[in-house]
């Protein structure tokens, strides 16, 4: 891990050290244990009591994991707010004592402290990466999603309105109709109470099927799976530059260790240096 100057390097390499981040998760698994356990009917007083004082724990380590963070940027603390997972730890653990007495809120709070869990994840990077690289197509997917409804909500209204009230009698009904058939649950008693209102109830849920669900929820998959792939290969370049970076960067040290650099290692050494700054501009 590359340390900048101004940070502090033996606090930083204590909290972002394999063996801190192991006991950090641990810590909240063991409050995820506690907070299922309080969710038990006829719980005993002994074992709530300590359930409850075991999550109070896990808060205190909680906000010991964070100042100890906030410390490591040295002179620069609010480097530390640029990141979207510092942000969120921060608003979790901060935010409790607010709003200690709201009961719901800080529950809430209690189960966005397990969501942290995710931080220690490496393939949470890339799914986080790959989500907000799809919103744009996702969010055009959706207006044309939005347009297929409605214009098949208002078709079904106009077949099925009369004789199926419930389900098709508004615009509002037949696009929930229409929006809980994207998952083809209950079909077969769409489409047989459809066919007994109009002929034209097989075509309609037929093309329906093709058309929407099939085609377009299909093309909005593939968006997503093509993003998440996007972000892989741009986690694994950047991973790759780091090592090539890190293998430049010993080569360096070791000619320069004995103080002497002959013609030749000169001459490496400058084709060290520019190696590492075209590195550097990619990333």
């Amino acid at each position: 891990m590359e340390i900048q100057p101004w940070r502090i390097p033996w606090l930083t390499r204590l909290v972002y050290s394999q063996a801190f981040e192991f006991l950090i998760a641990f810590v909240i698994l063991m409050n995820a244990t506690s907070l299922a356990i309080l969710t038990m009917p006829d719980l005993d007083p002994s074992v709530r009591e300590a359930c409850e004082q075991l999550d109070l724990i896990c808060f205190a380590i909680y906000g010991v994991e964070l100042v100890l963070r906030i410390l490591s940027y040295g002179k620069r603390p609010w480097e530390f707010f640029k990141q979207g997972w510092n942000i969120f730890d921060f608003f979790v653990i901060a935010a409790s004592p607010i709003f200690a007495g709201q009961t719901v809120v800080l529950r809430l709070l209690r189960l966005l402290r397990l969501v942290r869990i995710f931080r220690f994840l490496p393939e949470v990077r890339v799914l986080t990466s790959s989500i907000v690289r799809s919103l744009p197509p996702l969010m055009s997917l959706a207006v044309l999603i939005f347009v297929a409804l409605f214009m098949y909500g208002m078709l079904g209204f106009y077949i099925f309105g009369e004789g199926d009230a419930d389900n098709w009698g508004s615009i509002t009904r037949a696009m929930t109709s229409l929006f809980i058939l994207l998952t083809l649950e209950n079909f077969p008693n769409y489409l047989e109470a459809g066919v007994a209102i109009s002929p034209w109830a097989l075509p309609y849920f037929l093309s329906y099927v093709f058309v929407v669900v099939f085609t377009v929820l299909n093309v909005l998959i593939g968006v997503v799976l093509n993003a998440m792939d996007e972000a892989r290969e741009e986690n694994k370049q950047r991973v790759m530059r780091m090592n090539q970076l890190s293998e430049i960067v010993d080569d360096v040290e070791l000619m320069t260790e004995d103080g002497k650099i002959s013609a030749d290692e000169m001459k490496s050494l400058r084709e060290k240096v520019a190696a590492m700054e075209k590195l550097l501009e990619e990333k």
